[in-house]
């Protein structure tokens, strides 16, 4: 089944739906590559990629227990490195709200964060780095 349709609108430029919901996403190229830089970038995308699937993970594992992380907040930081342009490093900083979380259950966010399905999706060379403020 077809998650997503992008069309290419020009001037580095693209549309991209979600079939199921029929939710949109622009991309431009970003500034720094002859694009607009008015919307998220396809890079963008990715490095936010990972800090929601942490939190989702999270949240998935937690219904569970009747905890909830609700109100938490990600600030994403990407690096990107030259020759041959790519992203080098992510930077997730998250801050999890209501934190009344046992050592044990903290030790599992952690956990969760670097093990992800996007953290594991991840080229190995992608250096990630995910620092947790349990607030």
């Amino acid at each position: 089944m077809i998650t997503s349709k992008i069309e290419y609108l020009g001037a580095l430029r693209t549309q991209a739906t979600h079939v199921r919901s029929n939710n949109t996403i622009i991309t431009d190229a970003p500034a720094d590559n002859q694009g607009k830089g008015e919307a998220f970038s396809p890079t963008d995308l990715l490095a936010v990629g990972l800090a929601t699937c942490i939190v989702t993970t999270m949240g998935i594992k937690l219904q569970s227990t009747g905890k909830d992380i609700k109100g938490s907040t990600a600030e994403v930081t990407k690096i990107m490195y030259a020759e041959p342009r790519r992203i080098g490093e992510i930077h997730v900083k998250l801050q999890i709200v209501n934190a009344n979380f046992s050592e044990n259950e903290k030790q599992l966010l952690v956990n969760i964060a670097h093990t992800c399905p996007a953290a594991r999706s991840l080229h190995p060379e992608i250096k990630q780095v995910v620092e947790i403020d349990f607030i």
